[in-house]
């Protein structure tokens, strides 16, 4: 009999199931797998150092990922690395063998920089010597992902963990998510409030990314709008570090995400996407206005949405 792995559709089941408070065995009767296999998903999905919770989304983008990172490189052989090897020896980076290697349009020329470094540090692990003509032979080559970044870390914050579980439902108005949008060659930003539940965007106009100025155009943008404020989630950027003086004056709980996990403000990041239409990436922010940030506002909340059955999330929130 083949194993095959858990499908998102029986991740979606579990959670559920485990959510009603069934056994392991239980839920693997259910699924018809072995309590082993739940027994493994759970301990090798959950999230770990944030709420050690099952999630199914995230559980099958790591499964996806582990499946991806298990192929990767299986479609080359020993004899596709013989040139690598010489170039490695004459003291090629990996990138100048990318390069050289998709100028002739060889065979293999979709082979990454990436590859070649991990083909070097397999060899190391194996004994070889490959790694030593490397420039900086005496650091082994980290993705930066993996390492901890320092800049912009703020102690005392809360994780979006901490967020109250009616937030993620989406059934209450007044949790928003919030970012900054950035042109070519000035300092200028825009600052965009997104309603999770009616998808309502507020846009404001400031003038750099510095807290005082981001601070002033956030407590504008709320008090000016007399909507309900009682979450607002951000990302890790260095402009939203004043928070406590906006929780104090707007009486408003900031929560923040965890770093580059964009997904969890997905409601954030889909309307900045609209706003390039209106702003794009290559223009300068500098000439921007207030007024004209409200009219892309306007546009943006009287536009018909299918998640809303083509309502607008004026009339969602506002119930027009």
């Amino acid at each position: 009999m083949t194993y095959q792995q858990l499908t998102y559709e029986e991740r979606i089941i579990l959670i559920t199931l485990k959510q009603q408070g069934l056994s392991i065995r239980k839920i693997a009767g259910q699924l018809n797998r072995h309590f082993s296999t739940i027994y493994r998903e759970l301990d090798r999905n959950r999230c770990r150092g944030v709420d050690n919770a099952y999630r199914a989304f995230k559980a099958n983008r790591r499964a996806v990922a582990r499946r991806r990172r298990s192929r990767r490189n299986s479609h080359y052989d020993e004899t596709d690395f013989l040139l690598v090897r010489r170039l490695i020896k004459k003291r090629f980076s990996p990138e100048q063998i990318v390069g050289y290697i998709r100028r002739l349009k060889l065979a293999f020329n979709k082979m990454s920089h990436e590859t070649i470094y991990q083909y070097i540090w397999k060899d190391k692990e194996d004994g070889g010597s490959l790694w030593t003509y490397l420039r900086q032979s005496t650091k082994q080559r980290r993705k930066r992902y993996k390492s901890y970044d320092s800049r912009g870390r703020l102690a005392n914050k809360r994780h979006i963990s901490e967020r109250s579980h009616a937030v993620e439902t989406r059934r209450y108005k007044g949790h928003w998510e919030i970012d900054t949008v950035h042109g070519r060659g000035s300092n200028h930003c825009i600052v965009t409030l997104l309603e999770r539940k009616t998808g309502y965007v507020l846009i404001g106009k400031a003038k750099d990314k510095s807290i005082a100025s981001v601070n002033k155009r956030i407590i504008s943008m709320i008090n000016g709008s007399g909507l309900i404020f009682k979450t607002i989630t951000a990302d890790n950027g260095t402009e939203f570090h004043g928070y406590e003086k906006l929780e104090q004056l707007c009486r408003v709980k900031f929560y923040f995400a965890t770093p580059y996990h964009s997904w969890e403000r997905g409601s954030n990041e889909n309307v900045n996407g609209l706003i390039r239409q209106y702003l794009p990436k290559t223009e300068s922010m500098a000439n921007v206005t207030q007024s004209q940030c409200e009219r892309i506002a306007q546009v943006l909340n009287t536009r018909p949405r299918k998640r809303y059955d083509y309502q607008t999330p004026e009339e969602m929130y506002f119930g027009i």
